[in-house]
């Protein structure tokens, strides 16, 4: 008898074991991120992601894996997230706005999977209510395009130019932010009278001959010194423009300063960046200390959170590939100061064109 109940006890005991491994299994956190039209090595959205996702798995050893859809399209977005989920990746991170749609029809399938979505807005998911399972994140543009058109002046352009992708709110931002800075540097130099905004949107997210002629107009002819191209691939066209005469580019939502200075040595002044990686580390680690409800079911628009840690603050320009002399990093660190304590201000408003000091020519898009 005693051996019966023995045996049985022990039975019993190995399958709570079992079954308590499974679970923790079950619950433990599995990394997956999902690439949209690009790759990882594309040194933008998918590449920043990517590796922000990457770090933070191994630093919390946590499993992580990516996948790279077939093709360009929401089916083939939706098949990778399928695969992530039914290889049992149970939070999965999906960078840039092409998700929208898909995160829209698999979150209601898979509700015991969180989804982090990067730069997409309630107008990317088609006005649907955002699931519970889901958390989005969209950025203040206007933050980062005022600090790289106030850092180009300051460094000593005083002819600079503004092309943007298509006019959606999240170009129009960077882009009213932008003029914002450049004003506020020439009025803090009192050289208002001396420097000149171009401003101009391509039409499209990719640079092709017309808008690259347009960019030679502007460089050669305009006597442009520095663009800030905003919107996909359009960058393209400013920087062969730009080869052609020395001229300067500023990139956008990465630090794209090894992109651009494909195109020339030097030729990237800085990036107005988003800070991915920033919300990846946040997001992660509230998942990992049970505190999903801070974003669940959000579309949050994320900027500056500190006037002090730049590593912390969702917008910025990148300090580690600073090549600027005339505004330094310290020059920077200030100006952050004083726009998260308000001392300097920075609107969002994007109904009409921002009243400035400095002379602002505005064209008809060029597509």
């Amino acid at each position: 008898m005693k051996k019966i109940v023995l045996f049985a006890v022990a039975a019993v005991a190995l399958c709570l074991s079992a079954c308590s491994k499974k679970t923790a299994e079950k619950n433990a956190v599995r990394i997956a991120m999902v690439t949209d039209s690009g790759d990882i090595t594309d040194q933008s959205f998918n590449q920043t992601t990517y590796q922000a996702c990457k770090d933070y798995a191994e630093t919390a050893k946590l499993d992580f894996q990516y996948y790279k859809p077939a093709g360009d399209s929401t089916a083939d977005r939706i098949a990778s997230i399928d695969a992530a989920y039914q290889d049992g990746y149970n939070v999965i991170v999906l960078p840039g706005f092409l998700f929208g749609e898909a995160i829209t029809q698999v979150a209601k399938d898979y509700k015991d999977a969180k989804f982090i979505g990067l730069d997409i807005g309630e107008g990317d998911l088609g006005g649907a209510e955002v699931p519970e399972n889901v958390f989005c994140a969209v950025y203040a543009e206007e933050i980062p395009g005022f600090f790289a058109g106030y850092a180009a002046v300051k460094e000593g352009y005083k002819h600079v130019g503004f092309l943007g992708g298509m006019a959606v709110p999240a170009v129009i931002r960077f882009g009213y932010g932008f003029v914002q800075g450049a004003n506020a540097a020439a009025v803090d130099m009192n050289i208002a009278d001396d420097v000149t905004v171009e401003y101009v949107y391509g039409g499209q997210f990719y640079g092709d001959q017309t808008i690259t002629a347009t960019m030679d107009g502007w460089y050669k002819n305009r006597g442009v010194e520095a663009v800030f191209a905003c919107g996909g691939g359009i960058w393209t066209s400013a920087c062969e423009a730009a080869a052609k005469v020395g001229g300067k580019v500023i990139g956008v939502d990465t630090d794209q300063s090894a992109l651009i200075n494909n195109y020339g040595d030097g030729m990237c002044v800085t990036s107005a960046m988003k800070g991915l990686g920033a919300t990846v580390n946040a997001v992660l680690a509230s998942i990992q200390a049970g505190e999903w409800e801070k974003y669940a079911g959000k579309v949050q628009s994320l900027g500056l959170v500190s006037g002090s840690d730049l590593s912390v603050n969702y917008v910025g320009l990148p300090t580690d590939s600073w090549t600027m002399t005339n505004f330094t990093i310290d020059d920077y660190k200030a100006l952050v100061s004083n726009v998260f304590e308000k001392k300097v201000a920075v609107s969002n408003n994007i109904d009409a064109l921002p009243e400035t000091a400095v002379k602002v020519n505005v064209y008809q898009n060029i597509k």
